[in-house]
């Protein structure tokens, strides 16, 4: 089991793939820590809503995986 509060690096940064990236690439980078925590109201919003990732949502594991992140103070 991982020690400390989730982290940009270890937690979050995978849960983005290269397709998603490379589709939202014209607004932020969601390979890049300050990018991700920067818009992160937004994706948080877009990914409860089922919108983003634009092919499928993401399952409740993944959002919650994301929120927890934020709450933690978005450790890089």
């Amino acid at each position: 089991m991982k020690e400390g509060p989730p982290s940009f690096e270890n937690d979050v940064r995978s849960l983005f793939r290269e397709k998603d990236r490379s589709l939202m690439q014209w607004a932020f980078d969601l390979w890049a820590h300050a990018d991700v925590r920067d818009n992160a109201p937004q994706i948080l919003q877009r990914l409860e809503d089922g919108d983003m990732p634009c092919d499928e949502p993401w399952p409740k594991d993944r959002i919650e995986a994301f929120r927890s992140w934020m709450r933690a103070g978005m450790q890089p």
